[in-house]
């Protein structure tokens, strides 16, 4: 795990250079890091009035006073679950309303992705009132040059191993009145500095140490299994290395929060997750994952969601698979020669080594175990699957779909995920 361990730190190193402090015991860096930007800070922050929260927020005064940079007012309270889209509005008044030079975002991944929609909000919100508009990939940025405009520098401190939000051009905002979950896709958004102090991660309750663990590998599994040509080339290494540590760490932290080493494991692996989906891009298990916000936590989502799409993925990526399961079966989970496995065969042995560990750790493998799912679910997955604002997801696929082709072969992968049944799969012929 040491050599594993050394080869995470270097690549994100490598990936993010010194905009990003990271590691045990870093928190105090937040304060340089949001000197460099602005002397005059907003700071938006997750826990606010809670016993978890306290010393993070005294921390957070401390460092910001030793670097000489100012509160423009008391803490601002942070987003919700989810990052609601009423949170969205709010955070864009109080950020519009401040005189500051930069807004620090102090929290997890919903609290920074509501943040990053909230400053391109505050600066956009009065010519482009409909948030709809920013939604997909590269509006933000056609908006901005449009206005004249450009953001103001966003800091984000992350709080909990999973999303990547701090590193990441992505910003997952959910409207609550449909249950759905849209994405803001552009590099504008993009946090010019970060932390990510990974002791403060030993306060994630159990349950959201698993979500976040699995979302982590759901980030890497789709890009190393979406990508091709140079960016696989860059990509792959990221996305190994990134499961290996959640796969071998995950059952200790969740045993013990206050093992570090564990937190450690886990916040690097999800880490190189974020950097990942910089790389590559997230798949149909994200994509189903946006539209069961209301009865599955998003990391969850993704692990019920993912082992399907291996099975439906499996004849076209068989290379990939041997090394994920190769993984799995130093982790315990696989016993079949992974050499003599091929294209369907190979993908059932992987996927039942992904379905395995998450029965281990008490999640459920089916969506028919989850309380609330119903075909309303399932036909919910299938509309937003043909949006054109999230059609980039069936592009990142290894086996790509198009809105003419998701009732053909998503609704049996849905089919599949919801019976444990995974011969309810029909894989797409192959060209030739």
């Amino acid at each position: 795990m040491a050599d594993i361990r050394a080869e995470a730190v270097a690549l994100l190193r490598t990936l993010t250079g010194d905009r990003y402090a990271f590691g045990l015991g870093c928190f105090d860096r937040l304060g340089e890091q949001v000197a460099s930007l602005g002397a005059r800070a907003v700071a938006i922050v997750s826990g606010l009035g809670t016993d978890w929260g306290a010393p993070i927020h005294e921390a957070l005064a401390a460092t910001l006073a030793g670097a000489g940079v100012e509160l423009a007012g008391e803490l601002v309270r942070g987003a919700g679950p989810n990052a609601p889209r009423d949170d969205v509005y709010r955070l864009a008044d109080e950020i519009a309303s401040a005189e500051a030079d930069v807004i620090v975002s102090v929290g997890g991944g919903s609290g920074i992705d509501a943040a990053k929609a909230a400053v391109a909000y505050a600066t956009l919100g009065e010519r482009f009132a409909d948030l709809d508009a920013y939604f997909g990939v590269g509006q933000v940025s056609r908006m901005l040059a449009e206005a004249g405009r450009s953001v103001p520098p966003l800091v984000a401190a992350q709080l909990a191993g999973g999303s990547g939000a701090h590193l990441t051009k992505y910003a997952n905002v959910t409207d609550p009145a449909t249950a759905q979950k849209m994405l803001i896709v552009d590099e504008a958004i993009v946090p010019p500095r970060a932390v990510f102090d990974y002791r403060w991660t030993a306060s994630m309750s159990p349950a959201f140490t698993r979500d976040g663990a699995l979302d982590g590998v759901a980030h890497c599994l789709e890009v190393l299994l979406g990508a091709t040509g140079e960016v696989l080339d860059r990509a792959k290494p990221v996305c190994l290395a990134g499961i290996e540590l959640i796969v071998g760490a995950i059952q200790a932290a969740v045993a013990d929060g206050r093992d570090l080493a564990a937190r450690e494991a886990l916040g690097l692996g999800t880490d190189l997750g974020g950097c990942a989906i910089m790389i590559g891009g997230t798949g149909g298990a994200h994509l189903n994952s946006f539209s069961l916000v209301d009865i599955l936590p998003h990391g969850r989502a993704c692990a019920v969601m993912n082992p399907y799409y291996v099975v439906f993925f499996a004849p076209a990526v068989e290379d990939r698979l041997r090394e994920v399961g190769a993984i799995y079966q130093r982790a315990g989970y696989v016993t079949a020669d992974l050499s003599r496995l091929a294209g369907r065969d190979l993908g059932l042995a992987v996927a039942e080594a992904m379905v395995a560990l998450s029965r281990d750790i008490g999640f459920p493998v089916t969506l028919g175990e989850v309380e609330g799912f119903g075909e309303a679910h399932v036909q919910r997955c299938l509309s937003a699957a043909k949006d054109p604002k999230l059609a980039m997801k069936l592009r990142n696929m290894p086996v790509p779909l198009s809105a003419e082709t998701v009732d053909e072969y998503m609704a049996p992968i849905l089919d599949a995920a919801r019976t444990g049944d995974f011969g309810r799969i029909r894989n797409m012929p192959r060209p030739g």
